[in-house]
């Protein structure tokens, strides 16, 4: 179960979640793919390999392909790691895994949100999102999977939280 399906309160409703874009996992991928390939390649050549230096190339390899394993698995968590949802009363953004750092602001008193995409984020579906609450002081959530869905949500909230003026 889910951070925010956890938090939710009576009556509320998950009506998006988006979470962290999968170019986060681009640097750890490459890393692992730099560091692992000749990690592999060091060990079976110690396998094959009668001479005297097959064991420091089987050791060599091992911690290779340990350091490559490390890098990829720290990207697919991080990229687990955060949550970010719009219900029918509030905004929930969750970031962390071993610590954790919550933010949760009602819809109404939600005063502005905002999005920064480069040219990149902008091609591949991916940003920064500002949420500022009344009084308080902005967040900014980097390399959000599709931010101007997430904005589009919250602001149709907002506006289905307001009463009608006449």
């Amino acid at each position: 179960m889910s951070y925010v399906e956890k938090n939710l309160i009576s009556g509320e409703r998950v009506l998006y979640i988006t979470g962290l874009h999968w170019i986060v996992l681009f640097r750890p991928v490459v890393l692992g793919l730099v560091v692992g390939l000749p990690g592999l390649y060091l060990l079976y050549a110690s396998i094959t390999d009668k001479s005297r230096s097959a064991g420091a190339m089987g050791v060599a390899g091992v911690i290779m392909i340990v350091i490559a394993a490390v890098s990829v698995l720290t990207g697919i968590i991080t990229k687990r790691a955060t949550e970010m949802a719009v219900t029918n009363r509030r905004v929930l953004i969750k970031t962390g895994f071993l610590s954790r750092k919550s933010y949760e602001i009602l819809l109404t008193k939600i005063e502005s949100i905002g999005i920064e995409e480069g040219i990149l984020g902008r091609l591949l579906g991916y940003g920064s999102v500002v949420v500022r609450g009344t009084g308080g002081t902005p967040e900014t959530f980097h390399k959000i999977s599709h931010p101007s869905e997430f904005r589009r949500h919250v602001q149709g909230q907002v506006d289905a939280s307001q009463p009608n003026v006449a």
